[in-house]
């Protein structure tokens, strides 16, 4: 279980002091537990001795179990696949059909991560005519953020894929306003410009929607709402199954929330390019 977790769990239990020691561990996540322990009293205005009874309070024997554990989140959210594959469970039998039961399981995870609220929430964000829905991922999980904006735009107006040469991203960045959405996937080896982008996005007031992993994209920082979604299987790659499975949901659930406006949408849609079909010699 990640520091992060240990923390949010304690949550309810906490002083007023605990709670403002937790807000600056968690604010500059895990970069602020690894400070000194003097240091990081003075960011937050408690004493070293207050630290040691918050570290204890949250299961653990102490600061240096704490930074431990944070130093072996930071490799672990930084892995290579070869790293993966050394530590990895080979899969047994039926190779395909081993993988597949990997791939449930996974999406079994990320039933139980994601609370149907948030899930309500996020849907309604994407569903509101009057915000412009961006999506752009990393070198691999841009993907997911494709898959999303290809079905939003064809339920609603207003839907942009940015491309992945930051070049450009200046150009979706001043069109942006505030309360439109930036749906960000991010999961490990993260990439740093993306965590850039979150800043300049969320000082126009977009609210950031995060797609990541349980060891957190730096982007968490700027992001209104995270969605953690289970990556890991055990094998040389990570499996984004049900990463798609969430953002599929989340589409298919925005379409249907005003099926009359989806379903003109489609039929328009259609043709159009249908309309291009007959055109073309």
């Amino acid at each position: 279980m990640s520091i992060r977790t240990l923390i949010e769990k304690s949550s309810e239990s906490m002083t007023p002091s605990e709670r403002k020691l937790a807000a600056v561990l968690l604010s500059d996540y895990p970069f602020a537990g690894l400070a000194s322990i003097q240091e990081l009293a003075g960011k937050a205005e408690v004493s070293p001795p207050s630290i040691s009874r918050f570290v204890t309070k949250i299961g653990l024997s102490g600061y240096p179990e704490m930074q431990r554990s944070l130093i072996a989140e930071m490799k672990e959210g930084d892995r290579s696949p070869v790293e993966i594959h050394a530590t990895g469970k080979q899969i047994e039998g039926g190779y395909l059909s081993g993988f597949l039961s990997r791939t449930a399981e996974q999406m079994q995870s990320a039933d139980a991560a994601i609370t149907e609220g948030q899930f309500n929430r996020i849907c309604a964000l994407f569903g509101d005519p009057k915000r412009n829905i961006y999506s752009l991922g990393g070198r691999i999980s841009d993907t997911v953020a494709q898959h999303l904006s290809f079905h939003l735009r064809q339920a609603r107006a207003g839907v942009f894929h940015i491309g992945r040469d930051p070049e450009i991203w200046p150009e979706y960045l001043l069109r942006m306003r505030p309360g439109d959405v930036l749906f960000l996937v991010d999961f490990r080896r993260y990439q740093a410009n993306l965590k850039q982008l979150s800043k300049m996005a969320a000082a126009r007031r977009v609210q950031i929607v995060l797609m990541t992993d349980k060891w957190m994209s730096p982007a968490k920082k700027y992001a209104a709402e995270v969605l953690a979604v289970p990556i890991e299987i055990s094998t040389i790659w990570d499996s984004y199954s049900a990463a798609l499975a969430v953002t599929e949901a989340m589409a298919t659930r925005t379409a249907e929330e005003d099926w009359t406006s989806t379903r003109k949408r489609i039929e328009d849609w259609d043709a159009v390019r249908q309309s291009e079909q007959d055109t073309t010699p």
